[in-house]
């Protein structure tokens, strides 16, 4: 029940990603690069805030161990703060649909950074899956009609944003059992903020009010709402897995770019979606199950108390599912299929 409520938080979050992107790049032309990504995450960041204070009736700091400030501090400056900049660079120089199946290199560099420098377990099916997206990346970049650095530009600059996105996902990983909400809207306000400040240093002007309430509500759905989600997602499957379900959102976006905005397509296009496609259904199709044990460990998360929650409570508890509160697990081990989460954790 938990992977599938997870597997569906990631899908749902790149749907909502997708999406933004050809809205994202109807907007890019009128407005700075840096200024349009530092819109985008500031709609993100107010918006989150908003419905954060209505939620909980008021302002409520966030219970972030101290060991996991710099994991978020990194993220914010990769995801929110390069990423974007890079991505809206990028958009400039590219179609829209080439540019949303392009970031299908996201779940590529989540993945190898997730096995490669965090140690998350790597099945063949899913190493496989990566290689035919990497594979598309590559037809879907190369220049049709001759080399050029000025060709690869826009199709390099989106790359670079995935691999910051890599990043952002695999130090998000490290803070996901805290508050959703308080992730994504920290990163947008943050990485918001400091985009527009630096846009303006260099000379950028506010859009026309239509332009900006609109990067503000693409910024608040594609950037924030779906970063709630992928945190969510996170918790469920780690890293790897939550970027291989979420490599599905160029998919949707270069749907959405042809179908609502009328983009031409090419038969290189089609050869690229083939190849990913494929990738995408061989990480869908993985099962990973094996006998592992569980060291002692203490974390606050909300829980119900399946066969990983077997605690007591130290104050009186009424029986209401799901609720967070500080708690132990005592060593375990057990075999079951299960994702690298926020219990699964160990070497193989």
């Amino acid at each position: 029940m938990i992977a599938r409520t997870s597997i569906l938080a990631a899908l749902a979050a790149a749907l909502l990603f997708g999406g933004s992107t050809p809205f994202a790049k109807a907007l890019a032309g009128d407005v700075s690069p840096i200024l349009l990504a530092g819109l985008l995450y500031l709609g993100s960041g107010i918006g989150l805030w908003v419905i954060r204070l209505i939620r909980d009736r008021g302002f409520a700091w966030v219970k972030l161990p101290k060991g996991e400030w710099p994991w978020l501090l990194g993220a914010i400056a990769s995801g929110g703060v390069l990423g974007p900049v890079l991505l809206m660079y990028g958009l400039t120089r590219t179609s829209a649909g080439s540019a949303s199946l392009l970031l299908n290199l996201e779940a590529v560099f989540t993945a190898t950074m997730a096995w490669v420098v965090f140690r998350e377990n790597a099945d063949r099916r899913v190493v496989l899956g990566m290689a035919l997206i990497v594979a598309g990346g590559a037809v879907l970049a190369w220049p049709q009609d001759h080399l050029s650095l000025s060709g690869l530009m826009g199709p390099l600059a989106i790359a670079a944003a995935c691999l910051c996105w890599a990043l952002d996902n695999n130090l998000t990983r490290k803070v996901s059992a805290s508050d959703a909400v308080f992730i994504a809207g920290t990163k947008g306000l943050v990485a918001g903020g400091t985009n527009c400040a630096l846009a303006l240093v260099l000379g950028a002007h506010w859009p026309a009010p239509g332009i900006f309430a609109g990067a503000m509500m693409v910024g608040l759905a594609g950037y924030g709402l779906s970063l709630v989600l992928f945190v969510l997602a996170l918790r469920g499957l780690g890293a790897a897995r939550t970027g291989a379900y979420f490599s599905t959102a160029p998919f949707m976006g270069a749907v959405i770019a042809v179908l609502g905005f009328h983009e031409p397509t090419t038969p290189m296009f089609w050869w690229a979606s083939g190849l990913m496609a494929l990738g995408v259904a061989l990480h869908l199709m993985e099962r990973h199950a094996h006998q592992h044990t569980h060291e002692p460990t203490e974390h606050e998360h909300v829980h119900v108390h399946d066969e990983h929650h077997q605690h007591t409570h130290d104050f009186q508890w009424d029986g209401s599912e799901p609720h967070t509160h500080p708690h132990r697990h005592e060593p375990l081990t057990h075999s079951h299929a299960h994702y690298p989460d926020v219990h699964h954790r160990h070497a193989h």
